[in-house]
């Protein structure tokens, strides 16, 4: 393989709404109607296939796996059913990705990481969802990422970093520019995960990171073009996630002539 990146979505809320539910805009993002100027999730994933990157994907459930989640909770489901629920949502959203992928794409979503390595060793597209209970899609990237020895590990959220406190909760959060791995960790080791959680990146994904050494970035990925710039070129916004002991400047492969 060349070059790999691995990028995540949280969930449909970075494909649309955003509170996470469906709706025509949701999957217009993924592959934009003809005639709209905007450049759809699809269409940034598939340019940079394009421009050399073997490139793979892990789609979260988004509100629309907390809704189920939730209901399923009030008629009685435990935890390891609700994390089973997710996991089936999340399968169903990485459907659609792949449908805009179209021939671009492994047909159906790897259902592990051998799998999903596999197919991007083709050089297919890798379109994941969950894997096992117990963890989310935040983990399973960055288990992905190990797996597949990335270059790169985007989280593409609906927030634009890490932030100290839910910025959405807590006024005076505060957002992190850069961090190393172990930082990370110690940053969100007190949170608290059950099924469901939006936090844009849990402790169990914080230590894979940790483990494997990957560059990695947080970043509001609702606009498509900024995943593409961060790629390609290291512009964002969010935060880095910076291996211990590496430099501060990362070495992006895509435009490196530019």
């Amino acid at each position: 393989m060349g070059r790999v990146a691995l990028v995540a979505f949280g969930g449909l809320r970075t494909f649309g709404r955003p509170d996470g539910g469906f709706s025509p805009r949701s999957w217009q993002s993924l592959r934009p109607r003809s005639g709209n100027s905007a450049t759809g999730h699809a269409d940034v994933i598939e340019t940079l296939a394009a421009e050399g990157c073997t490139v793979g994907t892990v789609v979260g459930g988004g509100g629309v796996a907390r809704e189920y989640i939730a209901s399923a909770r009030d008629l009685g489901a435990n935890e390891i059913e609700l994390d089973d629920i997710g996991i089936d949502v999340t399968r169903l959203n990485a459907r659609l990705l792949i449908a805009a992928l179209s021939e671009q794409a492994a047909p159906s979503p790897p259902e592990d990481y051998e799998a999903a390595g596999a197919a991007m060793h083709r050089g297919d597209i890798a379109v994941m969802g969950g894997v096992t209970p117990g963890q989310t899609t935040d983990a399973v990237s960055a288990a992905l990422a190990e797996y597949v020895n990335a270059d790169l590990l985007v989280y593409a959220t609906s927030v634009d970093g890490v932030y100290s406190d839910d910025p959405n909760e807590t006024d005076d959060a505060q957002k992190y520019d850069d961090l190393t791995a172990g930082e990370l960790v110690d940053v969100i080791a007190g949170l608290e995960m059950n099924a469901g959680s939006s936090a844009p990146v849990d402790l169990l994904a914080a230590k894979l990171i940790q483990r494997s050494g990957v560059r990695t970035i947080v970043l509001d990925g609702t606009e498509p073009e900024r995943i593409a710039d961060a790629v390609r070129y290291g512009d964002h916004d969010g935060t880095d996630i910076v291996p211990e002991g590496a430099d501060d400047q990362m070495t992006y492969w895509v435009r490196d002539e530019e």
